[in-house]
């Protein structure tokens, strides 16, 4: 019986767990460690997270103005009011109202802080920067910082007019877009490590901007994309599907139809180098990534019905609908990962294949000891 050295050559090739030869082109991320990289983006897209309803605000409205005749002064409740009155988009009524609470208390930072967003959202951006460069002066750190990216996407926006009109994408997915914009505006001269470091801030920073202000603003998006996919893979803070996601979302979100084919193009460049499976360069393709990602949104926006249906009943059953909420929502939901379906089966293949090829090696192995036994005492000694 002979055993050809080819033969445990290949064996032992095949038992070795062999990645592409070229990683530094190819990659291999689930969306499950994106996720860990960067908590809550995957919510904050899709929409699953705390959030109310219109009913909800203009309950509220209701709520704070009938309050506020007993207590005219209670500062608290003049934020509530000028909040609700913008996520119902009466950006008027928002800067009337907390510009009536900087005269009974002027110079504080919530103040300057809502009014600037106050006015980004109704397109006053100059104004806006005004009142965040205020709101930095008076509290640094507030917020982790946010105020200050803030800033610098308005006048990343500001940097993008052309003839004072705006057109999306502000970027083209290729030339680094508002992760360029910061480097050479915050970080010039910075260490690679202290680049990551803010990157990551302002990728916090946006991530807050969504939560408290609109998470399904195009603008927004394509931030949250640009500095998702644009992070340093030496230090694996990049996350190329979810941003694939965040545009893909801008694009749903987009009106126009050359903004959203231009938004489905990022999305796809996005994944160009992203594989599927860690064994293998197959390309994993924005088609079978969208169909997941729908699957992700449907679910979201079930659990969001939920929360506006409950909404709705404890306003019509005259409960106070923030107790009802904070009772039976305190926790922030999670999004239910749908991408990884072609993941699972390639893993259960290798170790599939890994055991075999492990009995395998130990058949060969007892067989070149027979062999070899055998040799040795039919061998002359």
């Amino acid at each position: 019986m002979k055993i050809s050295t080819t033969l445990v050559l290949v064996v032992i090739i095949l038992a070795t767990d062999v990645r592409p030869v070229a990683a530094c082109l190819w990659d291999y991320d689930t969306l499950a460690m994106e996720r860990q990289r960067f908590p809550n983006a995957l919510e904050l897209i899709t929409g699953k997270f705390l959030r109310h309803s219109p009913e909800f605000y203009q309950w509220r409205v209701d709520d704070r103005l009938k309050r506020l005749e007993g207590t005219p002064d209670d500062l608290a409740l003049y934020d509530d009011l000028a909040v609700a009155y913008e996520k119902l988009g009466h950006h008027d009524e928002a800067i009337k109202t907390i510009l009536k609470k900087d005269k009974i208390a002027p110079g504080l930072y919530e103040t300057h802080a809502n009014l600037g967003t106050f006015y980004i959202h109704a397109g006053r951006l100059e104004e806006g920067i005004e009142q965040i460069d205020l709101a930095i002066k008076i509290n640094p750190d507030a917020h982790f910082g946010r105020e200050k990216y803030q800033k610098l996407l308005v006048q990343y926006v500001l940097s993008k007019r052309i003839d004072g009109k705006l057109t999306l994408p502000l970027g083209d997915g290729r030339s680094g877009g508002f992760v360029q914009f910061i480097l050479d505006s915050e970080l010039i001269g910075a260490s690679q490590e202290a680049k990551a470091i803010g990157l990551r801030d302002a990728t916090t920073g946006v991530l807050g901007m969504m939560r408290f202000g609109n998470h399904d603003s195009p603008i927004l998006l394509e931030a949250l994309g640009d500095l998702l996919k644009g992070g340093d893979r030496r230090m694996r803070i990049d996350a190329a599907r979810m941003a694939a996601r965040a545009f893909l979302k801008a694009s749903y979100e987009s009106q126009d139809k050359t903004t959203r084919k231009a938004y489905r193009q990022i999305a796809r460049e996005c994944l160009e180098m992203q594989t599927i499976d860690p064994s293998t360069t197959d390309r994993l393709k924005l088609e079978a990534l969208e169909s997941n990602f729908a699957e992700e949104l449907a679910e979201a926006e079930i659990w969001y019905g939920e929360v506006h249906a409950d909404e709705i009943a404890w306003i019509a059953e005259g409960k106070n609908a923030e107790a009802e909420f904070d009772l039976k929502y305190y926790k922030q939901p999670e999004a239910e990962d749908r991408s990884e379906y072609f993941d699972v089966f390639p893993r259960t293949w290798r170790l599939i294949g890994a055991i075999v090829v492990g009995l395998l090696m130990i058949v060969i192995s007892i067989a070149i000891a027979i062999v070899w036994l055998r040799r040795r005492r039919t061998s002359p000694t």
